[in-house]
């Protein structure tokens, strides 16, 4: 419980005015982007992942949860693995034409990029 508390009022170690209240910053978080205004980025990419085609989606405006739930649908509907980094959503394998549909049935601005 204390390393709770030394987390709440970091940097705050000693005030001498009798009326001091500390005020709690508010966590920053991006709001998320209707669907019809995202203009997402689908584009193929083998580069650092030993000749391995990787589907990638980038362009998304909003919160991570929002990106994870997004990353979500997509490896389901798919029916394969990826992952959620950097603002970017990996889906294993050359799905492009499949994931172009599937946002665009979402809502989702879609711009296919390469080949």
């Amino acid at each position: 419980m204390a390393k709770q508390k030394r987390k709440q009022f970091d940097g705050i170690v000693y005030s001498t005015d009798q009326d001091y209240s500390y005020q709690e910053e508010e966590p920053f978080g991006e709001e998320t982007l209707p669907p019809g205004k995202q203009q997402l980025r689908v584009q193929l990419d083998k580069k650092q992942r030993a000749g391995k085609a990787v589907t990638l989606v980038s362009g998304f405006v909003g919160r991570e949860e929002d990106l994870l739930a997004l990353g979500k649908l997509l490896k389901q509907r798919c029916g394969v693995g990826g992952a959620v980094k950097e603002g970017q959503v990996m889906v294993q394998g050359d799905f492009r034409k499949k994931i172009a549909e599937i946002l665009s049935a979402q809502g989702y601005k879609v711009k296919q990029i390469g080949g």
